[in-house]
């Protein structure tokens, strides 16, 4: 239960509501005043207090009160804030932007998903946030408290809410887990001490964790995919990829990805491709766009494993003559990566398939390819043949598209164990020899955490 009005409310946000409460207080304490003058002073802000109109705005602002609602409430406007304040209370700076991005959600996917909606699970109770703050002892952050008072994350069935992706052997789809799931799932072994899982693909058995500490090299309430270690002398050790900061801003990114169209809808689920759209290149009358996605699953660090898929979409114009009808007779890559290297690539058809392209029509296909650096691109092109005039073969562009891994972290007490050895190293090369390149090499070696990270990232 939230405290009492004007002692919860911050003093910037106290003076902004109706009749400045908190200076009216102040003012009728203050012993400066005249008394009449004090008194008239306070008898006329609570009058404007009392004015009904003043309160429609921040019912508006702080939670999303409509004109619908309020004649359902059968309520003033006063009222409905204080009730609302007197349970949402804690809340006032995030509900706002966490309802409308519900709100938003449940709009598209009534549109788009609608087998969606009904996975999606009712409120909790605060006494049931506390109930699982004392159950795993430790504190929920308010935005993802506040999250969960509007919605209850959602059934463990697929298609997940929080976005899927696909391979010919390889189905990746995670759900939003409810708040008593993702307690059951509160860590506290070794590389993953005081980590919620946040989500949870049935299939794979990947989960996004937020750290409620900052313990084992993580920040607080960040959250991250984690990923085995490999080569690490502790099977415990984990690399984190991160996928966000905050709750807030994990949760609102995903979603205004999702309403604006950047993810594709594809078989009424949300695929996690991310399309660039400057990513696109038209040849005559056809059209190549990609998009991209990296799988943390399938990848790792220690050895440089990192997997991407990519999906690409062929089309030609609907306005083509339908004397343009082609097929696709032979594909060519260039591959490089982030240290300059190149592979090219070339070989009939796509994924064992010859398409027929015509006026209108859309061919899409996925695939996938891995690199030892934390990023790279592809470019090339598609050899067509025309189908009424099969001595005709043209080239059609494919636009270069980048690919990039997402920021990670390694764990700090993995690390420890390396730099009397390379100290060693530093050691025994001659100083003559010690060129800059080496010495940061080193360098980076001997402090991982803060040099090896900014240097994965942005390779």
């Amino acid at each position: 239960m939230a405290a009492p009005l004007d002692m919860e409310l911050s003093p910037s946000l106290s003076l902004e509501l109706p009749g400045g409460m908190a200076g009216a207080r102040r003012a009728e304490r203050s012993p400066g005043c005249a008394g009449k003058g004090c008194c008239y002073l306070n008898r006329r802000l609570n009058q404007l207090s009392s004015h009904d109109p003043l309160w429609k705005r921040h019912c508006k602002k702080y939670w999303l009160i409509s004109e619908e609602e309020k004649s359902r409430r059968n309520q003033s406007w006063r009222a409905i804030f204080i009730s609302t304040y007197s349970d949402l209370g804690r809340y006032i700076h995030y509900y706002a932007t966490l309802k409308k991005a519900w709100d938003d959600l449940e709009q598209y996917l009534g549109q788009w998903c609608p087998r969606m909606i009904s996975s999606l699970k009712e409120s909790v109770r605060e006494e049931d946030l506390d109930a699982v703050e004392a159950q795993i002892r430790c504190k929920l952050p308010d935005d993802y408290r506040c999250s969960f008072r509007i919605h209850n994350g959602q059934k463990l069935v697929v298609p997940g809410l929080m976005g899927s992706m696909a391979l010919s052997n390889h189905y990746r789809s995670e759900d939003l887990l409810d708040i008593d799931t993702a307690a059951g799932g509160f860590q506290q072994r070794l590389g993953l001490k005081q980590c919620l899982p946040l989500t949870f693909c049935i299939h794979t058995g990947l989960s996004q964790y937020m750290a409620l500490e900052s313990v084992e090299g993580r920040n607080k309430y960040e959250i991250f995919y984690q990923c085995p270690e490999q080569m690490a002398r502790n099977p415990s050790t984990i690399v984190m990829f991160i996928t966000g900061t905050s709750y807030l801003e994990w949760f609102t990114s995903y979603v205004n990805k999702v309403v604006t169209g950047g993810y594709p809808i594809i078989r009424d689920q949300i695929f996690r491709y991310v399309h660039d759209k400057d990513c696109v290149a038209t040849t005559e009358d056809i059209t190549v766009s990609v998009s991209t996605s990296f799988l943390p699953e399938l990848s790792s660090v220690h050895p440089p494993h990192y997997f991407f898929t990519y999906r690409i979409r062929i089309e030609m114009s609907k306005d083509a003559l339908p004397e343009n009808a082609c097929q696709l007779e032979s594909r060519y890559w260039r591959i490089t990566n982030a240290k300059g290297d190149v592979e090219e690539v070339q070989g009939p058809g796509v994924v064992g398939e010859f398409p027929v392209i015509s006026p209108g029509k859309v061919y899409e296909y996925t695939s996938c390819t891995t690199f030892t650096t934390t990023s790279g691109y592809m470019e090339g092109y598609y050899t067509f043949h025309c189908l009424y005039n099969k001595d005709r073969f043209f080239n059609v562009t494919i636009p270069r598209f980048h690919m990039v891994c997402p920021a990670f972290r390694c764990p700090q007490h993995e690390w420890q164990q390396i730099p009397v050895n390379l100290q060693w190293m530093k050691m025994k090369i001659p100083q003559a020899l010690m060129t800059p390149e080496i010495h940061a090499q080193c360098w980076t070696f001997l402090h991982p955490l803060d040099a090896a990270v900014g240097i994965f990232a942005q390779a």
